[in-house]
């Protein structure tokens, strides 16, 4: 297995991103000067963020004023302060109902449905957003700053674009230059990534995302010894950061220092075992290293939050079949493979299927072994361990002309790597030659 340290770990999730801290604007600023008690005493509940009052208070000035936007986007506001986010969704689009040029409900809307995955819905409300006037400019800045998150992986170009709008707006920050530096990553322009990188990490020293994203690519460049350098000293400041942690411990695997990597993510995840990011990587380390009964526990710890990830069931059935726990590999691995199109990427779809191969044909599950050979040939060509488990699965089925034309097949891919298997082969040959 290689070490991977998972991009989730060096980027800014979207809903972290699109995150609405409760309200876009002083909401108590937004309503209309009336004679109504019931206004100033929301307007009071509001600055002093007691939610529950102003909830109160503001269903009862929406019903008394159905129409009126800024009660409207308050309501909203507040439920989006109280976690209701069906509620929050119900008030923003009133608000817009009653007046389409308002701006707030817009973006509050647009951040909303981002953040819980309504993706389309939140484009359409934020490019809206940004058409309408405002009197903040920040604001419309973070809803380009959104849109180019949205943006980013369906069309980097149009993302590019929203970012340079945001800038316009308001100066850039860590979160900025991120963004510059992963759409150059994705455009495979890297000179550019890096140097967004560097640049903000001039007025943000040692900041941990932007360190671990520079160190990302600086391995990519194989440059590892520039990125354990940048790691350990940004560590020396954010010593407890898992982000760091976890770039530096996949800089020591790819240096194979992989023993050094094991012991600064043991460390760190002693100290928060709760951490299944830190659990995941620690297990990977010791897969990595050859330690199969220090990885499974660890995966086995893990899928009890997670039954279901098939790229867990994959990592723990590896380990089993390590072990020599076959019955257990096998078992485990066919439930990943139940859905393979779960998995993160075809490839490891692919290496899952071989093991089940594996596993099965000591279990001496021929039929196993070749459902499992099928499903691996649809994404990777055959391979001489694929070809040679096919060849005995098919011998011990009885399909000798099968098994003779796998046999042949694999001496020649083998061309002498695989002596043992070879000399089996090659013997298996002759007697299936004889039984005809």
């Amino acid at each position: 297995m290689t070490f991977v340290v998972m991009l989730s770990l060096l980027s800014v999730p979207l809903a972290a991103v699109a995150q609405l801290p409760p309200g876009t604007t002083d909401a108590s600023q937004t309503e209309t000067v009336t004679t109504d008690p019931l206004r100033t005493q929301a307007g009071e509940a509001l600055q002093n963020q007691d939610y529950p009052a102003a909830f109160k208070l503001l269903t009862a000035l929406t019903e008394k004023y159905p129409t009126e936007a800024p009660l409207l986007y308050n309501l909203g506001y507040v439920e989006d302060a109280r976690n209701n986010d069906a509620g929050a969704t119900a008030a923003y689009q009133k608000s817009i109902s009653a007046d389409p040029n308002f701006f707030p409900p817009h973006l509050a809307l647009g951040l909303l449905l981002a953040r819980t995955g309504k993706l389309t819905e939140a484009h359409t409300e934020l490019v809206k957003a940004v058409t309408l006037p405002t009197e903040d400019p920040a604001l419309k800045a973070r809803a380009y700053r959104a849109l180019a998150r949205l943006d980013q992986s369906s069309d980097p170009a149009a993302a590019s674009a929203d970012l340079l709008e945001a800038l316009k707006l308001s100066p850039e920050s860590v979160d900025d230059a991120l963004l510059v530096g992963e759409l150059a990553e994705a455009a495979n322009d890297l000179p550019t990534a890096e140097n967004a990188y560097r640049r903000i990490l001039k007025t943000h020293d040692g900041n941990p995302t932007i360190t671990a994203a520079l160190a990302h690519l600086l391995l990519s460049l194989k440059r590892a010894p520039e990125a354990e350098t940048l790691l350990t000293g940004a560590l020396a400041k954010h010593p407890a950061d898992t982000t760091l942690t976890s770039q530096l411990a996949a800089t020591y695997a790819a240096e194979d220092k992989t023993p050094e990597a094991i012991t600064l993510v043991d460390t760190l995840h002693t100290a928060k075992p709760a951490d299944d990011n830190l659990t995941r990587l620690l297990a990977h380390l010791y897969s990595d290293n050859k330690e199969p009964a220090k990885a499974a526990p660890l995966y086995a710890a893990l899928l009890l939050h997670s039954p279901h990830d098939v790229n867990l069931l994959a990592d723990q059935g590896e380990a089993q079949l390590a072990l020599q726990q076959y019955p257990e590999a096998q078992a485990t691995l066919s439930q990943a493979l139940t859905s393979p199109k779960a998995f993160k990427k075809p490839a490891d779809m692919a290496d899952a299927a071989q093991n089940l191969a594996f596993a099965a044909s000591h279990n001496k599950n021929s039929e196993i072994v070749l459902q499992a050979l099928t499903l691996r040939a649809t994404v990777l060509p055959q391979s001489p361990a694929s070809l040679f488990l096919a060849a005995t699965a098919h011998d011990s089925l009885h399909h000798s002309k099968q098994a003779s034309d796998l046999y042949k097949q694999f001496l020649t891919a083998a061309a002498g790597k695989f002596p043992d298997q070879e000399w089996e082969a090659s013997h298996r040959l002759i007697a299936l030659q004889h039984s005809k």
